[in-house]
């Protein structure tokens, strides 16, 4: 009869779905899909922020290829444009023309 009591005073704080075999093996499952499994909730979140991360550097960088294109084209289609590129890009010159590049220098020296 002790058994009983003890029984009854411990099922008084177990919500009632979890009193029987299938509520407990519900609850039992649940955990271990949430935290034990490959791929648990921890990983789904983590995974589902890295895939945010991806989409915006894919959208980020069609855009940059977007711009490159369009400069591009206005390159090979304009010669002046293409001088003045390749002069501030590679640094090229004519033969009769002497570059100075001027370097920002630190403070104090």
């Amino acid at each position: 009869m002790q058994f009983h009591a003890v029984k009854e005073k411990i099922l008084r704080y177990v919500p009632r779905p979890l009193r029987n075999r299938y509520g407990a093996g519900l609850l039992v499952l649940l955990l271990w899909v949430g935290l034990f499994a490959d791929y648990d909730l921890y990983t789904m979140v983590k995974l589902r922020h890295q895939l945010h991360q991806m989409k915006q550097q894919r959208d980020r960088y069609a855009r940059e290829i977007a711009v490159t294109r369009e400069q591009l084209h206005e390159i090979n289609s304009n010669q002046a444009l293409l001088e003045k590129f390749a002069r501030e890009k590679y640094l090229m010159k004519r033969d009769n023309e002497d570059i100075f590049v001027l370097v920002p220098g630190e403070k104090g020296k």
